[in-house]
């Protein structure tokens, strides 16, 4: 349907799809036209907030036809809040648009026919995080807006788990005292709902520690260092900078869904963090090495496979450093990457010492699908999982399993 233009600043348009992002595309003249808190099929008008050559951005003013799929937001922070992109969305429905959303990246970007089938999991879609960075300003907390580093101050947050919202409340209270350090800009909460991890970084240090203190004497379960968490039949260990996923609901599903179809005797497995995937690796396969480039997520995996009594050489290597000097391919290999996902080097490195079996655990669709294209030929793909480790997001955990194409 052909967009209208109504004046200079205002557009009605029809929303097409939800991209990547968390927004909407629609099109005005050809020309496509961004805009979040938008759903496919819903005539809405938009006012233009920027334009760039290819695209313009919108905000939403007025929705003129609503989608079916469209409910009301759990969150009264939802649409000034940018945490959260979603929450108009019935949960069944945002599964479903980010299917497409991963098909779309997939076949665009990597040139490449998706899997008939994609497998979903999913969990409960509220109360799920585990850890989420307050932002603080004014006296006030909570997060940014969208697309903005303004403050918008919330009194709750749907998303977060109850030990989590329980210590958030503790230190919106704590705000009002003049004891509170006005310098503080974000302070991350961690907790495995009976201990909580607070992370401050402040260049005072001194007044960094009397603010921990203070919330010692707040908080109950408060830990000075590492705060340790069970998953996967595993106790893991976690300093306070290193990497750990954020739903408290899937991550024994997202370690079954990754270590399906793993066969053989040897296993790799790159960019470890703390060794979610690698302890349970160390059950199937001998000898299993973990790469973690990260030196207090390194020092975790270690302690984490000591305590564990499972034999796992860790090594303090980047990715690319450690294939370089793999002298033999392993007969498993998954790689958990960072949003840049593998990269040149490590595809690379991986089609000239192939694994028979290869796992990618992806939270960029984007960088997935080049990775993936950079693969194929040499690998097929086995099986793919949406996981939907972010509901209320746009964010999305993909787990692609690859064989050798001249493997049975």
């Amino acid at each position: 349907m052909r967009a209208a233009q109504t004046n200079s600043r205002e557009i009605v348009v029809t929303v097409e799809k939800l991209v990547y992002g968390g927004e909407g595309l629609s099109r005005l003249d050809g020309q496509v036209v961004l805009a979040p808190f938008t759903l496919p099929g819903e005539r809405v008008r938009l006012e233009i907030t920027g334009e760039r050559t290819q695209y313009m951005k919108g905000r939403l003013g007025e929705i003129l036809e609503a989608s079916a799929e469209r409910v009301a937001a759990p969150c009264p922070h939802f649409g000034a809040c940018g945490g959260c992109h979603y929450q108009h969305a019935g949960y069944e429905s945002q599964l479903e648009y980010k299917a497409a959303i991963l098909r779309e990246a997939l076949s665009r970007i990597g040139k490449f026919r998706p899997p008939e089938r994609i497998e979903v999991i999913a969990g409960p879609p509220l109360g799920y995080r585990n850890r989420a960075q307050f932002h603080l300003g004014d006296g006030r907390i909570g997060y940014q807006e969208w697309a903005s580093s303004r403050l918008h101050p919330v009194e709750q947050c749907a998303v977060c788990s109850p030990g989590l919202h329980q210590n958030f409340q503790i230190l919106r209270r704590m705000l009002g005292d003049r004891r509170f350090p006005r310098f503080l800009r974000a302070v991350e909460l961690f907790t495995n709902e009976t201990e909580v991890q607070l992370n401050v970084q402040a260049a005072d240090q001194p007044v960094a520690r009397r603010f921990f203190d203070w919330c010692a004497a707040e908080m109950p379960g408060l830990v000075p260092g590492a705060l340790d968490y069970p998953a996967a039949g595993f106790l893991f260990r976690v300093s306070r900078s290193a990497f750990f996923q954020v739903n408290r609901f899937l991550l024994d599903r997202l370690v079954e869904s990754a270590l399906e179809g793993a066969q053989g005797e040897t296993a790799v497995d790159l960019y470890s963090g703390v060794g979610l995937f690698a302890l349970p690796l160390a059950r199937r396969f001998c000898p299993v090495t973990a790469a973690e480039s990260r030196i207090a997520a390194w020092r975790d995996l270690e302690f984490n496979a000591q305590r564990a009594g499972v034999p796992i050489t860790a090594l303090q290597t980047s990715a690319e450093n450690f294939l370089r000097n793999l002298a033999s391919p392993a007969d498993f290999v998954i790689a958990d990457p960072p949003r840049a996902g593998l990269g040149k080097q490590v595809v690379e490195s991986l089609l000239q010492l192939p694994p028979r079996r290869l796992t990618i655990v992806s939270c960029n669709p984007a960088t997935l699908a080049r990775d993936l294209a950079a693969l194929l030929g040499r690998y097929e793909i086995d099986s793919m999982t949406l996981i939907d480790l972010f509901p209320q997001t746009y964010h999305l955990e993909t787990i692609a399993r690859l064989r050798l194409a001249s493997a049975s």
